[in-house]
């Protein structure tokens, strides 16, 4: 079995309840942009192009560091991650241009709001989140929802 999917059964013990992957759906995309978002704000220099924003190399660095993560254990999930990620930063510099010096705001109200659902989840699965066990589970989660829409298309990941 490959890592990846020794990953995904790990994460699934504690995802079973259709409430709590109900929630997860929703939470964990949102939970995954606030990061980006916060990553966004830390102050460092910015490439700009036409059609995309800005994305601050921090953000880069970010993006850059999480897809060789995901590389070591499928390349077209990274691939397709690295889009979802360059899609998540282009609206979180719609935000921050949007919201100013305010858009920290946003960031935290989701992030609050989406983590206290996710334990809601928790509660109701009856067992503890996978990251409290190993942080690798929190970059696991969004990969782990996409694997099901790739098994849905009959994509091998």
């Amino acid at each position: 079995m490959r890592k990846v999917d020794l990953f995904f059964a790990e994460y699934a013990e504690s995802h079973r309840n259709a409430t709590n992957k109900s929630i997860h759906w929703i939470c964990v995309p949102l939970i995954f942009w606030t990061i980006l978002g916060f990553i966004s704000l830390i102050p460092s220099p910015h490439f700009c192009a036409p059609y995309f924003g800005c994305i601050s190399i921090v953000s880069i660095i970010a993006v850059v560091l999480v897809t060789i993560f995901y590389a070591r254990l499928s390349l077209l999930i990274s691939f397709i991650m690295l889009l979802v990620m360059l899609l998540m930063e282009h609206l979180a510099y719609a935000v921050n241009v949007h919201f100013e010096n305010k858009s920290w705001i946003v960031y935290l109200a989701v992030f609050v709001i989406t983590w206290i659902l996710q334990f809601v989840g928790h509660k109701i699965e009856g067992k503890k989140p996978s990251f409290l066990k190993d942080l690798q589970f929190l970059l696991i989660g969004p990969i782990w929802l996409l694997s099901f829409i790739l098994k849905k298309l009959g994509i091998k990941y």
